[in-house]
Order: structure tokens, then sequence, then C-alpha cells
């Protein structure tokens, strides 16, 4: 891979991989557009290293919230008071919320990384995941805020957020719908969203980043990834900030619009002959 390759990526990557557009199916689509092979085992690992960068991002951003999460799990840990305090439930609610995705990514990683890597299931997802999107964001209540969130609340969330497996669908799209489901409202569903990003994705991303790191070398290159995983930090740092403004006084009806038709111009490639679906 170019290092004007890796930039371009770096850049979907750090744009998208909080937005509720997915981030695994742009850079799908981006790397098919660019002609590099999007079902090769390098390519793929390359697509969930260089996510820690967008993670790394939102740890830093994020640092005073995590900070008192910790504190308060430890605190929760040793005595019965600091179990009543709501930094240990958070701290509860994000591990609660992260078993899910761990089971299923370890089971199918496979699949994952093999049948899933299609541009049909890219386009699919894309669409049909925006219905889901439209519902919670105009069925739910949203009269919930970041202290009435319970571990059951996060259990059903840390589900939905499996689904994004399949490129397209977007984690932070299902966690967040999924959220507005269950009554909170989009400022607090898209703080939940960053928490619950942040386990799920640095450890599927290290986990590709060790366990193919000579597929990496022979194929993209440890450069190209380390420039890749260094301009999603950045790009991703803004897109936070930009996002959680954005949702405070929004709709995600911009982004329902913007999936749906980026779906159906996918569908009409991959109907065509135009683009091929591996």
């Amino acid at each position: 891979m170019q290092i004007w390759e890796a930039i371009v990526l770096g850049v979907v990557e750090g744009v998208t991989e909080f937005l509720p557009v997915s981030s695994t199916g742009h850079l799908t689509i981006t790397e098919k557009l660019m002609g590099i092979p999007i079902d090769d085992k390098g390519v793929t690992a390359f697509t969930a290293v260089i996510q820690v960068g967008a993670i790394l991002a939102a740890i830093i951003y994020f640092r005073k919230d995590i900070i008192r999460f910790i504190v308060g799990l430890f605190k929760g840990l040793a005595s019965a008071e600091g179990r009543q305090h709501e930094d240990w439930r958070m701290a509860i609610n994000v591990i609660v919320g992260s078993v899910p995705i761990v089971i299923v990514g370890l089971a199918f990683k496979d699949v994952i990384e093999g049948a899933l890597r299609s541009m049909w299931f890219v386009a699919a997802g894309l669409v049909v995941w925006s219905v889901v999107m439209v519902l919670g964001d105009h069925l739910g209540k949203q009269k919930r805020a970041e202290g009435d969130v319970t571990w059951k609340d996060s259990l059903i969330i840390g589900l939905a957020q499996c689904v994004a497996v399949i490129p397209g669908v977007s984690r932070s799209g299902a966690t967040i719908s999924m959220s507005l489901f269950r009554g909170l409202d989009r400022v607090t569903a898209t703080r939940l969203s960053f928490f619950l990003g942040i386990p799920a994705l640095t450890g599927g991303g290290v986990l590709e980043g060790v366990s193919q790191s000579k597929e990496i070398a022979a194929t993209v290159g440890w450069g190209a990834t380390a420039m890749g995983t260094a301009i999603s930090f950045v790009v991703a740092y803004v897109s936070i900030a930009w996002l959680l403004r954005y949702v405070a006084g929004h709709t995600f009806s911009a982004f329902v619009y913007y999936r749906v038709a980026l779906g159906g111009i996918l569908v009409g490639l991959l109907a065509t002959g135009a683009m091929t679906a591996t």
C-alpha cells in the first residue's frame, strides 16, 4: 500500500468511525475503488488496526470520564458504599455491554473476515439498518439521561453492537439506535456508544495487529499501517467533538438519507456489473 492510500483510508476511518454511517463499510468501499483486495487478510487486519487510532482519540477526549469510571470501579470493589455511586454503575455498564461483542467477535472471526467482506453486505447493511435508525429516532422517548442507564440497558445495547459485524450496519448506528429504543436521550446514547466502542475496537485492533502481523508486513506494510492509524487519530478527534455538538440539537435523519443514497448507488453498481462484490 502506498502512503497516500494509507492517508486517504486514515481520513475515511477518522471521519466515519463514530458517525452512524459504518466506518468498515466506507473503508471497504474506498479500498474497492482503489483496487485494493478487500478480502485479503492483511487488508482486513489493516482495517481493524487503524481503528485503534480513532479509539485513542476517544480515550483522550473522554479521559476524565474514563478515569472516573476506573476509580469508581475500584471503589465499588472495595466497599458497599462505593457500589452506590454512579461511576461504579457506569463502569459495570461498560463491562457488561462489551461482553457480547467479545464473544461474537471471537466465535465468528472467520466469517467476519471472510464471507461478510462483500459489497452486497455493505449495501444491505447501509439500507436495512437505516430503517432501524429512523424508528429509534422517532419512537424513542428520549427522557432518560446517563444516570438512568442500567446494566440491562447496556447488555441489550451491547447485543445490538454485535449486529455491526456486518459491514454497512455501523457500530455507532447500532448502539445509538438501540439506546434510543431504550428511552435514552441522543447525547447519552452517543456518549454510551463511544464508551462501548473503546474496549471493543481496541481489543479487535490489537488482536488483528498481533495475529496478522506477518500478513500486514507482507501486504499492506507496517509503515502504511502506522500512517493510517496516526491520521485516523487526528481526524477522529475532530469528528468526536463535532458529533457531540450536532446530536445535541439534531435528529439522525441526515445520516439516514446519506446511508440510503449510498446503499442505493452500491446496489446499482453491483446489479449492473460496474462493481464486483469482492
